[in-house]
């Protein structure tokens, strides 16, 4: 499964890598033509530790243009001067947010999850990011939670086999979330019990991370 190194300033002996598969092979390639987005701005949308930010943070460090991580955190008139002053430069301002944007408001008998959307109450910014492209991160499918595995594993200096990866994937928590924190564990548990990491060692910590033993 193809990987993107990322070209951070702050270079070190293991670089972050960002997986490229099903879930998010859409949106990267969004971000590699950013002259194609409306008024030269899109927002970025996905899962927890889905890989929002490092994209980000390639997209600014490659020169393609400048980012606002966590948007929805925000002050909104700065976010709407952000906006005004990459239009002013004719920059792309790609906004990374942990939900995606719905512009308008709903009307209170709606019944609508507002947690799963980004709602803004300034009504000139609302009206910009309406027109924004919204590029959104999906689930990783079997085939991208395993790399995610194995690149979680080698980040940790942590050896497993394809065989360990396997069983892994196959019972962890399906999300960017579940293989983090698996793989955390069964790198403290391997750790604790000063033990390379074993059958039971896995199974551990598919029950600590409530993915299951299987």
């Amino acid at each position: 499964m193809r990987q993107i190194a990322l070209p951070l300033s702050a270079a070190s002996d293991s670089p972050p890598r960002i997986v490229v598969g099903d879930a998010n092979a859409a949106a990267i390639d969004a971000l590699m033509e950013p002259g194609k987005w409306p008024f030269r701005t899109a927002i970025l949308s996905g899962p927890r530790r889905s890989g929002k930010s490092l994209l980000a943070r390639w997209f600014v460090e490659s020169g393609a243009g400048d980012a606002v991580d966590d948007a929805h955190t925000v002050a909104e008139d700065e976010l709407f001067h952000r906006w005004n002053r990459a239009q002013e430069r004719a920059r792309p301002l790609l906004i990374v947010a942990d939900r995606p944007f719905a512009p308008g408001s709903v009307p209170a008998d709606a019944g609508a999850d507002e947690s799963t959307v980004w709602r803004v109450k300034l009504p000139d910014l609302a009206s910009r990011l309406g027109a924004a492209l919204n590029i959104a991160i999906g689930a990783p499918d079997d085939a991208m939670l395993l790399a995610l595995m194995e690149v979680h594993a080698e980040m940790r200096g942590l050896a497993l086999d394809h065989s360990a990866t396997q069983y892994l994937a196959g019972r962890c928590t399906r999300s960017h979330v579940g293989v983090e924190r698996v793989i955390a564990a069964v790198d403290r548990l391997s750790l604790e019990r000063k033990s390379a990491p074993t059958m039971a060692i896995w199974r551990d910590a598919l029950e600590e991370t409530r993915g299951g033993a299987g």
